[in-house]
């Protein structure tokens, strides 16, 4: 059996194991990277997990977090091209590839992004006039974030994306803006009543072309359709006079003609009328020998229609 001292022996070497258990592992969270260094020297970077170093040897210099970083850029003032001042604020969006370079190749790396994008974004601005500047946010974002890209190459890190947030120019600039878009807000509704009314004007004399064609081919219709009947109404009765004068010639046995009958008819209805006082003319045919005929003609009509 042990004795005292060998008890405090045993009991300090478990300590004493325990202790460079604990020094000796390292649990390491998931997007996280630790930075081991052996006697001062980068040795390598434990990924997510369990890992084990060796105690006294090697030391950790920092823990790396791998998800993506937001930097934002607080306002700072940038001249345009057009020596318009103005201010100007922005958010970067970042992610750390190479843990190692991040660490040994520069000393701060926040610092550095800071920097390199305040000097990136008077670059960019600086080749723009005011009105691109407030119209292209879209190209500035992708001007930045390429020019930014290529220099955090070198410090192991990737720009996803840089989004700016406010252009603030001056007061004064913000009024003759303001003045700009209320006289073209005006125009717009000029020129937008002008083509309303230039619109309508043209639609009532469509309305009213259309009209007046249908009104002419409507009267043209109608003409056409009073004259057919008329036409066709003249010939009715005319067919009906020649059927009527053809049963009382044949009524009358054949006696005379068609046209003897008319004209007799013709020739009493003007003595009727001459007896009556009507006509103060009297009208006699050319030819006695024609007026004799017509009043023969009627004799014999007569005479037949007596007969009978």
């Amino acid at each position: 059996m042990f004795g005292l001292s060998g008890y405090v022996l045993w009991l300090a070497g478990v300590v004493v194991l325990i202790y460079l258990v604990a020094k000796g592992t390292r649990i390491v969270p998931q997007k996280q990277v630790l930075i081991v260094e052996r006697l001062g020297k980068f040795h390598k970077a434990a990924a997510a997990g369990l890992n084990l170093i060796i105690p006294f040897l090697d030391t950790v210099r920092t823990t790396i977090d791998l998800r993506e970083r937001i930097t934002p850029i607080e306002p700072q003032p940038v001249i345009s091209r057009d020596n318009v001042t103005m201010t100007v604020d922005a958010v970067i969006y970042y992610t750390i590839v190479d843990p190692v370079r991040a660490i040994y190749e520069i000393q701060n790396l926040s610092l550095g992004i800071d920097q390199l994008t305040l000097s990136a974004l008077r670059n960019v601005i600086g080749a723009l006039d005011l009105d691109h500047t407030l119209t292209g946010r879209d190209t500035i974002n992708t001007q930045l974030r390429s020019t930014l890209d290529a220099s955090t190459q070198l410090w192991g890190v990737k720009v996803n994306r840089v989004e700016l947030k406010n252009i603030n120019p001056p007061e004064d600039i913000k009024l003759t803006m303001e003045k700009q878009m209320t006289a073209e807000r005006v125009r717009r509704a000029v020129v937008t009543a002008a083509e309303g009314e230039k619109s309508a004007a043209i639609l009532k004399a469509e309305g009213d072309k259309q009209s007046r064609i249908v009104s002419a081919e409507g009267a043209k219709q109608a003409a056409i359709l009073a004259a057919e009947g008329q036409a066709e109404a003249r010939l009715k009765v005319a067919q009906a006079e020649a059927a009527a004068i053809r049963v009382i010639t044949d009524s009358l046995g054949g006696v005379g003609s068609p046209a003897q009958y008319l004209i007799a008819q013709r020739y009493l209805e003007s003595l009727v009328q001459i007896a009556q006082g009507a006509h103060k003319t009297v009208f006699l045919p050319f030819e006695a020998a024609g007026a004799l005929g017509a009043l023969g003609g009627i004799k014999e009509l007569l005479t037949a229609e007596a007969k009978k």
